[in-house]
């Protein structure tokens, strides 16, 4: 079993959380892509953050980091997956709290309730 949390546009989350859908990660057309700059960010990012690039899984890139679990890069969100341990949860959530510091993305947890207020 795995826990995730993912990274979103900020404009992702305001339409989520103005929109009545229960399914609304469902539908691709709901979810805003990330701009060039911000998707090449990222990954740097991840590889500041110890990251390493693995591959390509169909609709996007692979990164694995030696302690904590994966990254999945698409071209509109970052999915961070770790172990159900506690120390990796936290490592994870925190890094991906840390990715939201420009402003212009917003940390979604499902396990944890939804979106991450600051």
């Amino acid at each position: 079993m795995s826990y995730t949390i993912s990274l979103f546009t900020v404009g992702t989350k305001q339409k989520e959380q103005q929109s009545a859908q229960a399914d609304f990660f469902e539908k691709e057309e709901n979810i805003d892509k990330f701009t060039p700059e911000q998707q090449s960010a990222l990954e740097n990012r991840l590889l500041k953050y110890q990251y390493k690039s693995v591959g390509y899984r169909s609709g996007g890139k692979i990164f694995e980091h030696p302690d904590f679990g994966e990254a999945f890069l698409t071209d509109s969100a970052l999915y961070f997956s770790t172990s159900n341990d506690f120390d990796c949860i936290f490592e994870v959530g925190m890094t991906a709290s840390e990715f939201t510091d420009t402003g212009e993305f917003a940390k979604y947890d499902v396990q944890a309730g939804g979106w991450e207020e600051v």
